[in-house]
């Protein structure tokens, strides 16, 4: 079949957790400097392209998507724009997200999207822009973009999309926590402005620039859970924690049944909970969801966007 024929590409791409979080102090500009080091997890959007003459997005799979845009605002459909523009291509996409991260949880999940949009429209338009074009094209639609399109483990610097790869060694298990109310990246960075303000006098001034420290680089690269737990850090889980107090409990919940550390994931609310093996995962897995918290195993890391059909 000839590519522009009502053919169907689906590629998926994974969500993400911020083992480590640093936030350097608030820009003339309104943004932050930041230091992340990302690792992509095994639980994946999925995104079908199938040929169009217009540009349209629907979304399934096991979580509310009511809420969600379907017009030009949507990441999805702002990625197939951006490429179509590109490119010079003159059709259109219909796209069929299958979403399985949180949505406003702290994971990437639009971000992903994003990704995989981008893979599956390069695929099925054979525009053939190559992997290094598809990330610049990435690094515009937003921070996460890129490193959903790479997976793995990375460092991520300046607005968190200046991506440099982290070697990692064997698999880290965790837990995911999820909760139903999301929380706005904005907000969680302003009230993370308000406290640091609030106690100058305790926290001092904070650096313009941050980076990501040895420890937590040297627990991935030798696959040191232990080590992993010692040294991950999120300067944005105090604030998160600030609007939404519920997850106080949650942390001192997983963390005094077993989990060698917790986690608010980037601006939350998911908390991530790492293990030490895949049975203490599903034990502690099985207490959350006793306890009426909707969790999720998962292992880290995992590739970035990858054609699975087409």
């Amino acid at each position: 079949m000839n590519r522009g024929q009502r053919r169907s590409v689906t590629v998926r791409a994974p969500g993400k957790i911020n083992v480590y979080f640093r936030v350097g102090a608030l820009q003339h500009d309104g943004y932050h400097d930041v230091a992340s080091l990302y690792q992509a997890v095994s639980l994946y959007e999925e995104v079908t392209a199938t040929a169009s003459d217009e540009f349209s997005v629907r979304f399934g799979g096991p979580i509310d998507t009511s809420g969600l845009a379907t017009d030009d605002s949507n990441l999805a459909i702002r990625a197939a724009k951006l490429l179509a523009k590109h490119t010079g291509y003159g059709g259109g996409v219909d796209l069929t997200v299958l979403k399985r991260v949180p949505i406003a949880g702290g994971m990437g999940g639009g971000s992903a999207d994003a990704a995989a949009t981008l893979v599956a429209c390069d695929e099925l338009w054979g525009t053939d822009v190559g992997r290094t074009k598809l990330s610049e094209l990435a690094a515009e639609l937003g921070a996460d973009v890129p490193f959903a399109l790479e997976g793995g483990t990375a460092v991520g610097t300046g607005r968190g999309d200046e991506l440099s790869p982290a070697l990692a060694k064997g698999s880290f298990h965790w837990v995911l926590a999820l909760s139903n109310a999301g929380l706005s990246t904005p907000e969680v960075y302003s009230m993370l402005d308000q406290h640091r303000d609030d106690h100058l006098n305790e926290l001092g001034e904070q650096p313009e620039y941050v980076k990501v420290e040895t420890a937590v680089l040297q627990a991935v690269r030798t696959g040191d859970a232990e080590s992993l737990a010692d040294s991950m850090h999120n300067d944005l889980q105090a604030a998160a924690l600030r609007l939404a107090p519920e997850l106080t409990e949650l942390l001192e919940l997983g963390e005094s049944r077993g989990a060698l550390a917790g986690i608010v994931s980037g601006s939350g609310p998911t908390v991530a909970f790492l293990v030490s093996n895949p049975q203490e995962a599903s034990e502690l897995k099985s207490l959350l969801t006793r306890s009426g918290v909707s969790a999720l195993v998962v292992t880290g890391p995992v590739h970035g966007a990858r054609v699975i059909e087409g």
